[in-house]
């Protein structure tokens, strides 16, 4: 008996011992992680790392839990190449709604090759308002459904600042519910083209100019898209449709620390496009204060601007900025009925913090306001 209450004790007093190293540890872990980030004591020509919790709330979602991640690094750890980045976001909501998305744009040595995209896996509910610009302020049906959205670009410098190479995207959007707004009565909806769900395949070229260093806070430089991409049944596409898209944006540096944004962004379809790929007017890129997916139809025009403050001049604190936008845009049926009537606008504010000072890098909280009300926006990296 003795000596299973020695053994015993000698147990507690290990195990005692090992948590409170283990604390200890992590405790100095975790200091050790706040203190790299927000004193930025990395070499810059090293990769960077930041993984941090994310908290939100929707009607739609309820409560929203996740983590959200950053990798930046150059290529060889050569600072003269360009800065690339990968970004994951994963999240799941009391509502059994869950995602993992990933976007990036990676630069290999020397820039001869830029491999640009996105991927998103979910299941989320979409808003459908309908088709076309002058579709109602309230969504008449809300779309529950599963998401796989790739969209990859292999480009190859074939001149300073210029890449031509070939761009696919495949889409799949299953288990397609359609439920009715309360006022509304699902049985009496026109039914967009493929609501009953598809997969869609589209292959194509793609022409890049980009001259940017740091695509997460370009301070001067320009960017310019041009991409066609087909999907086609004979490749396993549900419908056969072709998009074509422009993307062109252009900074300029103003006096030490400010810098004027623009972009002009058009999207062309033709063919037979289901509704979730149509063109959609919205989200956190451009058109902020719009659901995404708040105005949908065959084309769309839109253009903004904005003026960033990087940082303000305090005298307390070289890492905060400032940034107001503004921004206007269409959705329209065919390219002939084009016209400047029943545009939407939209505009707001919003401020940075230096998350990266070694490598420019802003954290933004944006708070954007249209004529429908405010749409608020936490990320890292300006929204173009």
């Amino acid at each position: 008996m003795n000596k299973l209450k020695n053994f015993l004790s000698k147990a507690i007093f290990i195990t005692t011992l090992l948590l409170i190293t283990e604390i200890a540890y992590s405790q100095n872990f975790v200091k050790k992680y706040i203190n790299s980030i927000v004193n930025d004591t990395s070499d810059i020509s090293k990769p960077q790392f930041l993984i941090y919790p994310t908290v939100a709330y929707a009607p739609e979602t309820s409560w929203e839990f996740g983590l959200s991640s950053l990798l930046v690094f150059y290529a060889k750890q050569d600072t003269t190449n360009r800065l690339s980045e990968v970004n994951g976001f994963t999240f799941f909501t009391l509502e059994n709604q869950y995602g993992l998305w990933f976007d990036h744009a990676i630069y290999s040595d020397q820039d001869k090759w830029f491999l640009l995209g996105r991927l998103r896996f979910q299941s989320f509910p979409l808003f459908y308002h309908g088709i076309g610009i002058n579709s109602p302020e309230k969504y008449i049906a809300r779309v529950d459904a599963n998401q796989i959205f790739i969209k990859e670009r292999l480009l190859r410098k074939v001149k300073k600042n210029l890449f031509v190479g070939l761009e696919m995207d495949f889409q799949h959007l299953s288990s397609v519910d359609f439920v009715a707004a309360e006022d509304s009565n699902i049985e009496q909806l026109p039914l967009p083209l493929g609501n009953q769900g598809s997969t869609n395949l589209g292959f194509g070229i793609g022409l890049v100019h980009d001259n940017r260093h740091n695509v997460l806070n370009v301070r001067k430089g320009f960017f310019s898209e041009l991409a066609l991409l087909h999907y086609n049944q004979s490749w396993g596409s549900s419908y056969d449709f072709t998009s074509v898209v422009s993307d062109t944006r252009l900074y300029r540096s103003v006096g030490k620390n400010n810098v004027f944004a623009a972009q002009l962004l058009g999207q062309f379809n033709s063919g037979n496009v289901p509704f979730n790929q149509l063109a959609l007017l919205g989200g956190e890129s451009i058109m902020r204060g719009y659901y995404y997916g708040r105005y949908r139809d065959r084309n769309q025009l839109a253009a903004q601007i904005e003026y960033r403050f990087l940082p303000i001049p305090f005298s307390f604190t070289d890492r905060i900025g400032a940034a107001i936008f503004a921004g206007a845009g269409k959705v329209f049926p065919e390219i002939r009925s084009f016209d400047l009537s029943n545009i939407v606008v939209s505009g707001g504010a919003g401020i940075r913090f230096l998350l990266f000072p070694k490598k420019d890098i802003y954290t933004r909280l944006d708070i954007a306001f249209t004529n429908e009300g405010p749409g608020y926006y936490l990320f890292i990296g300006e929204s173009f």
